[in-house]
């Protein structure tokens, strides 16, 4: 059984960048449809404090901003949706998207269709895969352990961390930590670094940063009461495995931005980041914006993926007025319909 639903703006994510699309959306009257996908509200919803996002003077909890940002789209009258979308087309428009609603039984198929669509499907961190390293209350995530030196490095004043990595993104980790822990210890599992020299020369100079070669992280240690308080190392050279104390675990070896499903359809960089047209949103489709980290693998910040959002809202709401007299309605399509 198939059930076909259209709308003026379909939104693919529900992060800041996402949510914040749909707040201008749905005050531009456009009835916006927001896909939450398959962690809602992003990557806040795993991190504690917030204490860097304008407007809370004593900052707040991740899960609490969303829920906010959520409550003010909902507000202006933004739908959302469960659907799990695993087939896209964009090669007309209205593009279609293909998915099944986690609500509905398995059978149930719902099709999108969409006069615009905004992408805001985030990057995910690359984890070690290791016992600890999971979010609260499984593991340390949250409570000690982070891929965003510059979301948390706050927390650790006065603390001694640690660095899992070996490229620009760890070196610029280390170098940013610096400013608040007492120690940071780079954790490599190679005898060198595949940094550039210049990121190698700052860290090798700065003399709060020390270097373990050719050492794995195998285990994150802790109390749910404490956070982490050391880790279990293994030297690939000598077979020897100890234990390392630290109250910080920072894992910088890398994001990968969520755009398997646009492969192939939108232009894309090496590392798979959507390309966006100068300071638009933009992307080679006519029709297809892209905002948040799924374009954005520098800054990687709630509110630059909030200021994206607002920016792909107000590039679809151009694009539809501008294209009006071509978008018209497809026989037996719902438009603007109630949530699905």
């Amino acid at each position: 059984m198939e059930r076909v639903k259209r709308y003026k703006v379909v939104i693919l994510g529900s992060g800041p960048a996402g949510l914040t699309a749909a707040i201008y959306a749905s005050r531009a009257e456009l009835q916006p449809l927001v896909i939450e996908g398959p962690q809602p509200g992003g990557q806040l919803m795993i991190t504690t404090d917030v204490e860097n996002y304008p407007g809370f003077s004593k900052g707040i909890l991740g899960p609490e901003l969303m829920r906010e940002f959520r409550l003010q789209a909902e507000r202006f009258g933004t739908e959302f949706s469960d659907v799990w979308i695993d087939r896209v087309d964009l090669t007309k428009r209205p593009f279609t998207l293909f998915g099944k609603s986690t609500s509905l039984g398995e059978q149930e198929i719902e099709i999108i269709k969409a006069d615009t669509l905004i992408i805001s499907t985030g990057a995910s961190a690359k984890w070690l895969g290791i016992p600890g390293e999971a979010p609260m209350p499984e593991g340390f995530g949250g409570n000690g352990v982070s891929a965003c030196a510059t979301c948390d490095g706050f927390f650790f004043r006065g603390k001694e961390v640690v660095v899992v990595g070996g490229g620009d993104t760890a070196m610029e980790e280390a170098l940013f930590l610096t400013r608040f822990a007492t120690k940071v210890t780079i954790i490599h599992r190679r005898d060198q670094f595949r940094a550039s020299r210049i990121m190698q020369d700052r860290v090798f100079k700065n003399q709060k940063i020390q270097i373990l070669w050719n050492t794995e992280v195998r285990e994150i240690l802790g109390t749910k009461e404490v956070g982490v308080t050391s880790i279990r190392i293994y030297n690939n050279k000598t077979g020897k495995e100890s234990l390392f104390p630290c109250q910080g675990v920072f894992v910088a070896i890398g994001h990968k931005p969520n755009t398997d499903l646009f492969r192939g359809m939108l232009e894309m960089d090496e590392q798979g980041y959507i390309k966006t047209e100068g300071k638009t949103m933009k992307t080679n489709i006519p029709g297809v914006f892209a905002c948040g980290d799924v374009q954005d693998n520098y800054y990687r910040q709630a509110v630059t993926a909030a200021g994206t959002g607002c920016m792909a809202a107000i590039d679809a709401e151009r694009f539809l007025a501008e294209h009006a007299g071509e978008i018209e309605n497809e026989n037996g399509v719902e438009v603007n319909t109630q949530a699905l």
